[in-house]
């Protein structure tokens, strides 16, 4: 049973994997589009957006998905970009 729960879970893991990988693009491209815009922002705020997507993109590179759509969700969040 333990040895069935193991399996299972890898096999969780493996078809997310790939799911959450292909979400990243997709909000690196909202955050993209909403830059284009020009959006009314304070220096401070650009800054941090730019980072936040520059940063998002190495994560998820890196394979952190997770980690990248957090970050992306930041930026996101400063643009008022509505999920």
């Amino acid at each position: 049973m333990l040895r069935n729960f193991a399996l299972a879970a890898v096999v969780a893991v493996a078809l997310t994997g790939p799911a959450l990988a292909n979400s990243c693009p997709r909000h690196m491209a909202a955050i993209d589009q909403a830059l284009a815009a020009n959006p009314k922002l304070s220096a401070d705020q650009m800054a941090q957006v730019k980072k936040l997507r520059a940063d998002g993109e190495t994560l998820h590179k890196q394979g952190k998905h997770a980690e990248s759509e957090a970050t992306l969700a930041q930026a996101e969040s400063i643009l008022g970009i509505k999920k």
